[in-house]
């Protein structure tokens, strides 16, 4: 039989503390995930856009350019952009289309600016395979893929062919009555 001493206290071995080799794991953990992340980063840096296409990202016109029944192709983010000053009949056609089925139902009025009826500003990629659409062809006055056949009304809404969106509005804002901010 042993013989302990009175009073002593029987302390746990070193490193059979769990609550210490816990603390221990974690550190360990969340240093090696830091180190990893700043062995990551650089290569995930390298994806973000570059200097001139952060320029781009951006563009002002100057309206005064294209006068009435006119367009104007813009180059904005490597894509073409359609600046259109639509006639009255142009804008009539496309609100008595507002309830026409379509395969992308939009008003008109959503895809203009209030009190800017007039001017339409459109992303000019066929959303069927990118394809360029010229303006003035198909059934509704609007714009047409040659490549596929896709047509699209005074308003940009996909009405026939295989495209399966609108052409579409990216952000602007009128600065002035005569200049807009593209993006």
């Amino acid at each position: 039989m042993a013989d302990t001493a009175v009073g002593a206290t029987t302390e746990p071995e070193h490193g059979a503390d769990p609550s210490r080799r816990d603390f221990i794991y974690i550190a360990t953990i969340a240093a090696a995930a830091g180190a990893g992340a700043s062995l990551v980063w650089p290569f995930v840096d390298q994806m973000n856009p570059s200097a001139d296409t952060l320029a781009m990202a951006s563009i002002e016109f100057d309206l005064t350019k294209v006068v009435e029944g006119q367009q104007v192709t813009l180059k904005w983010r490597g894509k073409p952009l359609f600046v259109r000053n639509r006639t009255k009949a142009e804008i009539a056609a496309a609100v008595k289309d507002d309830g026409a089925s379509m395969k992308d139902p939009q008003k008109d009025a959503d895809r203009v600016k209030p009190g800017k009826a007039n001017w339409l500003v459109l992303i000019g990629s066929c959303t069927h395979l990118g394809c360029v659409p010229t303006f003035g062809g198909g059934d509704y006055g609007g714009w047409f893929c040659p490549c596929h056949g896709s047509v699209y009304d005074t308003s940009g809404r996909i009405r026939k062919g295989p495209a399966p969106l609108n052409l579409a509005v990216p952000e602007y804002a009128f600065l002035t009555d005569t200049k807009v901010k593209i993006g």
